[in-house]
């Protein structure tokens, strides 16, 4: 260790207890009845994944309750939907297909991790499985999870994430559209947030 950096697994253990039982024994290799629940509740995931270099990604997906789909205890499926085409989560598990998910519920200060492998399918049955009466998806994510365990409320205790209070009206940034012009350079009139809800309404 540097003088202000940490550099080794033993100087950074050494500044930490131990793992207690309850931290180390929750992880499980398959998913329980409470970790089907919680995705079946769940209307949000963020995905992690990444590519041999550099390639680094967090990607938020959304739906109705329910929407990422309990294939059996060893397997889910997570539907592609309509984004803006950089398709860095996908062309990352192409790379390297490992994937990271962290479960939310509204309310619910518990989040749900899961490991595992992934792949991208186009089998006729697994899309089947993630069609809705609005779309089929183009493709599926299709996870065979290898660690599976739920995370402790701290974070969002801390964060307050579901609290009114700690809502912040939208006006505290600018639209999106305005963001964008300036970061992006391109020399357009700047999409209201008002334009941006309607045109973004045809492909939730």
């Amino acid at each position: 260790m540097t003088a202000d950096r940490i550099t080794t697994l033993v100087d950074l253990r050494a500044r930490f207890a131990a793992v207690g039982d309850r931290a180390r024994l929750k992880q499980l290799d398959r998913l329980d009845r409470h970790c089907r629940r919680f995705i079946e509740l769940s209307p949000f995931v963020v995905l992690s994944t990444g590519a041999p270099g550099a390639a680094l990604d967090a990607s938020p997906r959304g739906g109705a309750p329910g929407f990422v789909v309990v294939r059996d205890d060893t397997t889910l499926l997570i539907p592609d939907a309509p984004g803006n085409n950089r398709l860095d989560t996908l062309e990352n598990l192409i790379a390297q297909p490992r994937l990271g998910a962290l479960f939310m519920i509204p309310g619910v200060d518990e989040t749900l991790r899961i490991n595992g492998d992934a792949e991208l399918s186009v089998a006729a049955d697994d899309v089947a499985a993630c069609s809705t009466e609005r779309r089929a998806p183009k493709l599926v994510i299709r996870v065979t999870v290898r660690e599976a365990y739920l995370h402790c409320a701290k974070a969002l205790m801390r964060s307050k994430l579901w609290h009114h209070e700690s809502r912040q009206p939208r006006s505290v940034l600018p639209t999106a559209g305005q963001m964008l012009v300036e970061q992006t350079g391109i020399v357009t009139a700047p999409e209201t947030q008002e334009e941006m809800v309607r045109r973004y309404q045809a492909d939730l």
